[in-house]
């Protein structure tokens, strides 16, 4: 099925192609020939991918250890007859399965889209005839006409061209349209450059031609993105891998004081019941049951919020991905640049005349130099085949037809108040030569006061040979121009070239005829640079990329000098002659010496690359241990876009093809828009952790509670402090409101000042397990303290003494919240106060302590009675004890930062 992708039908010659496909210009394929190949290669069209349907989104959300844990936990509790235990432990698995399944529902992703890029007719001649067909009926061998306006339905050779031009931008990251040739181009020639090719996807946008398919459906360039964009393997999301290894530690922590506690209970003689009662509760808080929500709900919010900044999310785990991101590969057309040509600079031969932002600014002053720009200006304008409509006079709602790098000659041209229709009534056209990819240039010829003048534009070096002179100190003089002269604009040409500049030259003359030949005796005038300016915003966004430790780097079809000087301007590179890898040289990285791969690493621009290359990038970095975005807009990001550990699309200039497969769409196509995103990412993922850290403070301290009364237990009187239902109590209801709290912070001031946590980093870090520790005890030790002072000094009775460890254990939970505020933030100004979520959150779970102590029903099943006056006084003191310690040491390291800054 691949044979005839392979051929390189691009390096033979017209009638080689011919002859191989067994067709003939005129009449095309015999109906015998073509009924064979319509049954060998079937439909022309790609092949459709299954969605992600409904089904397989829900089991999406049970792939996680943590998840599975809680289920088997759910389980073992109805295993054991536990039906509260059990129930409660469902009801957090439901709401958590709920918030993600529906989340993501909207996220439904599949490469269809490329299949509705197609056309639905076409004009091909086949079996001596010339008819319209649909364009799923073309085989290779049919000949197709292709005229301006047409979508190409296939790969094609280019067997006749007048004018043809192309635009490849969605294939190639090409920004200007391309002239194709019916010349045979080098075998090893990269896609953008092979030029006797039409490819599959791409718009006609003027002239037209003739065309032998060589390629159909998934035989075509086209479709071979489609299948790398399909064999692309997305890997797991750093939030998932990394909540994933924590759900494995956990797992094994849960099985391990299951099996200790309930050891322990025997052999000091504790009631077996009640140990396997605990050991299996104790199991279960071992689990923060609350962190799959928290997660869930804290990455929905992060998706809600982007999305009033323009920044459309597919799927929840990518809000957290943007923030562990190190590395940005960006195509440069529409992404970095406005995909939108301008004339950037006029050259004549009194100096250069800059256009930046829509108003002109150079060196031009005098009068004279000043109608000499205008003169240029106005050959550009009248050498022209495009047009503007501006019905409503408004120059934001122009509509343009045509080439781009003609109506950027009009738009300069209406800056100068050179109206193009004002200009024709006055110099009315008489003939044209159109442009020719041999001569490559274009000339018109228009009546002006009993004179024809010839206007002429074209390449800087075909133009020059064919001038004699060169306009003089005003536009109405003249002098001869030189060799010398000649070689100085070729040079300077060149120059403007390495600039990223695209050259048209511009010349005139006058003659008496308009038989007269056009490319004869003209007078030089100067030179047009054109450019696809970059946008305004991306150089800012760009920089705080860089200070928040994110390199940029630029991965573009686009020439090698326009690719460096986009970089320069924007700031992805400050080398005045940066490194620039051209695709030709780019080989997979897999398969060259290391010192190669290395230049390659240390590369920032790249150019003229496949989609193959993108991926192989993408996958190379991928290697090195980066978090790799990937931004793009066109049919040739998509496979890049899906290996990418966050492929980010432009929604408005992007195909459906990168839209559908991209994790992140900028609704607005801003760089910037990519900056906030980075923000919110990383704040949500040190909200994720004070969550998890806050969790897994007060279930520790739980275990160890409980631990330690039962080896108490055997010893003297001392009941545990907690029941099985009390823990799952504080676990399922008042952890998880503070948890969610602190999961929807503002996040710290200065956080895009940091490095992006590495892509191995675990949620937890060493230093955090021992602070786990740490305030475990601290906290389970005043939980005890307060059960021991309840029974031996002020002599309460079982059931209310545990009350009193219970609500002791509670409460503290609530103040610990406070000392997860960073360090170095004030007592009253900062992260933790400033969350109005907190605030309530405290507020709810007052409440809710209160129901489970005072509310009839609830409190016979928690096995709670009030603590009396007494009481109170006693937890509540006890429970603010790990609060002012930790502020404490919050003071402390606030005072020891002030010192070293000094």
């Amino acid at each position: 099925m691949n044979e005839n992708r392979n051929q390189d039908y691009h390096n033979k010659s017209v009638k080689e192609t011919l002859d191989a496909l067994e067709s003939d210009v005129e009449s095309g394929l015999t109906k015998q020939l073509y009924n064979k190949r319509k049954q060998e290669y079937g439909p022309n069209r790609l092949r459709e991918v299954k969605q992600r349907s409904r089904v397989k989104i829900l089991i999406d959300q049970f792939k996680s250890i943590v998840i599975l844990v809680l289920l088997i936990a759910a389980i073992l509790a109805f295993a054991f007859q536990h039906l509260a235990e059990g129930i409660a432990v469902l009801a957090v698995l439901l709401v958590n399965t709920l918030i993600g399944y529906f989340t993501e529902l909207k996220a439904t992703r599949s490469m269809e889209a490329l299949r509705h890029i197609q056309k639905d007719k076409i004009r091909v001649r086949r079996n001596g005839t010339e008819e319209e067909t649909d364009t799923e009926s073309l085989v290779p061998g049919d000949i197709i006409i292709l005229e301006s306006g047409d979508l190409v339905p296939a790969d094609i050779r280019i067997i006749e061209s007048n004018n043809l031009q192309i635009n490849e931008s969605a294939l190639t990251g090409e920004s200007v349209p391309v002239q194709k040739k019916t010349d045979a181009v080098d075998a090893d020639s990269v896609l953008a450059d092979r030029w006797s090719m039409a490819f599959n996807g791409t718009v006609v946008t003027d002239g037209s031609g003739l065309g032998i398919v060589t390629g159909t459906g998934m035989n075509t360039e086209l479709g071979r993105i489609s299948e790398l964009a399909e064999s692309a393997e997305k890997s797991a999301t750093p939030l998932q891998k990394k909540l994933d290894n924590l759900g494995k530690k956990l797992a094994w922590i849960t099985i391990g004081i299951a099996v200790l506690i309930a050891i322990a209970g025997f052999i000091v003689g504790q009631d077996p019941r009640i140990m396997i009662e605990t050991s299996i509760a104790l199991g279960i808080a071992a689990i923060p049951e609350g962190l799959p929500i928290v997660t869930t709900i804290a990455l929905a919010r992060g998706m809600h919020l982007l999305a009033k900044k323009n920044a459309l999310i597919n799927k929840l785990q990518a809000v957290e991905t943007l923030g562990a991101t190190n590395i940005i590969f960006t195509d440069k057309t529409g992404t970095l640049t406005e995909n939108h040509m301008t004339v950037h600079t006029v050259a004549a031969p009194s100096g250069e005349f800059r256009i930046e932002n829509e108003e002109g600014s150079g060196k031009a002053g005098k009068g004279e130099e000043d109608a000499i720009f205008r003169r240029i200006l106005e050959v550009g304008v009248l050498c022209n085949n495009a047009s503007i409509v501006d019905e409503d006079d408004d120059l934001e709602a122009e509509e343009e037809q045509g080439d781009p790098t003609e109506t950027a000659l009009l738009r300069a041209g209406l800056l100068m108040n050179l109206d193009r229709e004002k200009l024709i009534e006055e110099k009315k056209e008489i003939r044209e030569e159109a442009f020719d990819s041999d001569t490559m240039m274009m000339a018109t010829y228009h009546q002006s006061d009993g004179d024809i003048e010839v206007a002429v534009k074209g390449a800087p070096e075909r133009l020059l040979d064919v001038c004699s002179t060169i306009v003089g100190s005003d536009p109405d003089s003249e002098k001869p121009l030189t060799e010398e002269e000649k070689n100085k604009w070729l040079k300077h040409s060149e120059k403007l070239a390495e600039n990223g500049l695209r050259l048209l030259a511009v010349a005139d003359k006058k003659v008496k005829s308009e038989e007269a030949e056009p490319y004869e005796e003209l007078r030089f005038l100067g030179l047009i640079g054109l450019l696809d300016p970059a946008r305004d915003d991306v150089g800012p966004s760009i920089s705080e990329c860089q200070s928040a430790g994110i390199r940029v780097i630029m991965v573009t079809g686009d020439q090698a000098p326009t690719a460096s000087a986009i970089a320069k301007e924007t700031g992805i590179t400050e080398d005045d002659s940066p490194t620039v890898y051209h695709g030709k040289d780019l080989k997979d990285p897999e398969k060259i010496a290391d010192a190669e791969r290395e230049k390659m690493i240390g590369t920032n621009i790249f150019a003229r690359v496949s989609p193959t290359q993108k991926m192989h990038l993408v996958k190379m970095m991928q290697k090195e241990g980066h978090v790799v975005a990937m931004t793009g807009d066109g049919i040739n990001d998509t496979p890049a876009l899906k290996k990418a550990d966050i492929g980010v699309a432009m929604g408005q200039r992007g195909t459906d093809a990168a839209r559908q497969i991209s994790d992140m769409v900028l609704l607005d196509d801003a760089f910037k828009t990519i900056v906030s995103a980075v923000r919110y990412g990383r704040i949500i993922f040190e909200n994720i952790r004070k969550s998890v850290m806050f969790m897994l403070c007060t279930n520790v301290a739980e275990i160890l509670a409980v631990t330690i009364a039962t080896i108490i237990g055997g010893f003297l009187f001392f009941p545990l402090p907690l029941l099985p239902l009390q823990i799952l109590y504080l676990n399922v209801i008042t952890d998880v409101f503070p948890a969610l709290a602190l999961g929807m912070g503002k996040g710290e001031p200065g956080i895009m000042n940091q490095k992006p946590h590495q892509k191995n980093e675990p949620v937890l870090t060493k230093s955090h397990w021992l602070s786990i520790g740490g305030w475990s005890f601290i906290i389970s030790v005043c939980v005890l303290a307060a059960l021991a002072l309840a029974i031996y000094r002020f002599g309460f009775d079982q059931e209310q003494a545990v009350t009193i460890s219970f609500l002791t254990l509670a409460f503290g939970k609530l103040w610990f919240v406070f000392n997860l505020r960073s360090p170095g933030s004030r007592f009253l100004s900062n992260e933790i106060i400033e969350n109005r979520y907190v605030a309530g959150a405290i507020f709810l779970c007052v409440v809710l302590l209160l129901a489970a102590v005072y509310l009839p029903g609830l409190s016979d099943v928690l096995g709670t009675q009030d603590p009396g006056q007494t009481g109170w006084f006693l937890l509540l003191g006890m429970s603010l004890v790990p609060f002012v310690i930790g502020q404490g040491i919050r003071a402390f390291q606030t005072t020891e930062e002030i010192q070293n800054h000094n």
